[in-house]
């Protein structure tokens, strides 16, 4: 009789947790990518779908595409990158993980995005406030909380003025400290979520709603706009 297949989450959590004890805490990403290639783990967040509140921001905000530039922050295997590129953004979608970057190639052959290799905390220069939309969802949060502010501030310094940025995150109440928090994830608390809004980067709206699959889990949409 087989064993019974471990939890995905425990299996991305043991993989972070080798990579952050050799002091590699990015490293963890393409071994979590390669591992699932091969079919010894799985991707916990990949949908095989858009993020549902991707899709719902779209939906309310009905963004026009044509003739503005994308980002996809932490592409993984595409279909965040996917469902903005049918907008017609012009879409430029990274990942750390060379495996996700061909996962993504390979599921969307044909594919209006440009799918890169690149380091959120070491992004090109090219870059810097290069695009009209800049899409986060869950990258910086499956980053260590020491690591959290530097990823955030190249988050937002890639929005070009006029430009918006969307966040999307599990959330934590500001009363819980950073040691109580295990991860991969470490969610992000209201504070953190304020912190994209640097200089001339403003918040213009946040909603707080629990997921659909555990009500105990709260998430994050925010929005921000460069002046």
């Amino acid at each position: 009789m087989s064993e019974p297949a471990e939890d995905p989450d425990v299996v991305s959590r043991r993989i972070a947790r080798e990579s952050l004890d050799q002091d590699d805490p990015t490293g963890w990403f393409e071994r979590l990518y390669s591992a699932a290639s091969e079919g010894d783990a799985v991707v916990p967040w990949d949908r095989g779908a858009a993020h549902p509140l991707l899709a719902e921001w779209v939906e309310e905000s009905q963004p026009a595409g044509a003739g503005k530039t994308a980002l996809i922050v932490g592409a993984g295997t595409g279909w965040d990158a996917e469902l903005i590129a049918d907008l017609g953004y012009d879409t430029t979608a990274f990942d750390i993980s060379p495996t996700a970057i061909q996962a993504a190639r390979r599921n969307h052959p044909g594919s209006q995005a440009h799918y890169v290799t690149a380091d959120l905390l070491a992004p090109p220069a090219a870059w810097h406030h290069a695009f009209d939309l800049v899409v986060e969802i869950y990258t910086v949060q499956a980053l260590p909380v020491e690591l959290q502010p530097a990823a955030t501030k190249q988050v937002s310094e890639q929005v070009a003025p006029g430009g918006t940025l969307l966040v999307i995150a599990a959330a934590r109440p500001d009363d819980v400290p950073d040691e109580a928090v295990e991860g991969p994830p470490w969610p992000l608390t209201r504070a953190a979520i304020d912190a994209f809004a640097t200089p001339g980067l403003r918040l213009i709206e946040v909603i707080q709603s629990p997921s659909p699959a555990d009500p105990t889990i709260q998430r994050w949409r925010a929005e921000y706009l460069r002046e």
